[in-house]
């Protein structure tokens, strides 16, 4: 897990989907998520791990953390497996886990040896979690989150906010 202070690349996705399985006209940017904290998660429709454990802390992470500002975005990492991790699987990932979230499709580009996103993350596989705070910094980059401690750290803070408002 990287843990030194670093800014979170932008995003250089080329092909999305929107919330309700619609095909986007441009990329999507980091800012498009919100201005808070931002989840992202990567994963590949053959990985047996993104559908045991990847996509369900997404929905965990999704269902605590959407209404408290945290913005999400699924992004299928085509390294390998081309014919079956297509941009079609995307809907239906979105659809199959109920994720009213942007899915993107990123696939190797020339002169490239692995995805964009792949590479500005440093990624090693799926499914893999970025998690990047409202300052843009990257705070999480690794094969497994912990659902329940970052929805902890998450209300917790918000907790802290109201306080100091008071």
């Amino acid at each position: 897990m990287e843990t030194k202070e670093r800014r979170a690349p932008e995003l250089r996705v080329e092909r999305w989907i929107g919330k309700s399985g619609e095909v986007l006209d441009s990329q999507l940017r980091l800012s498009d998520l919100g201005a808070g904290m931002k989840v992202l998660f990567a994963f590949q429709h053959w990985c047996g791990g993104c559908h045991s454990h990847g996509f369900p802390t997404l929905q965990r992470l999704h269902s605590t953390l959407a209404n408290r500002g945290v913005g999400f975005a699924a992004i299928q990492t085509v390294f390998e497996g081309e014919h079956e991790n297509t941009f079609d699987k995307l809907r239906k990932n979105q659809l199959a886990y109920s994720l009213p979230i942007a899915f993107g499709h990123d696939v190797v580009g020339a002169g490239s040896r692995s995805p964009s996103f792949m590479e500005d993350y440093r990624t090693r596989g799926t499914p893999w979690f970025a998690v990047i705070d409202g300052d843009g910094r990257l705070l999480f980059s690794d094969f497994h989150l912990d659902a329940d401690s970052l929805a902890a750290e998450v209300v917790r803070i918000d907790g802290e906010r109201a306080v100091a408002s008071e």
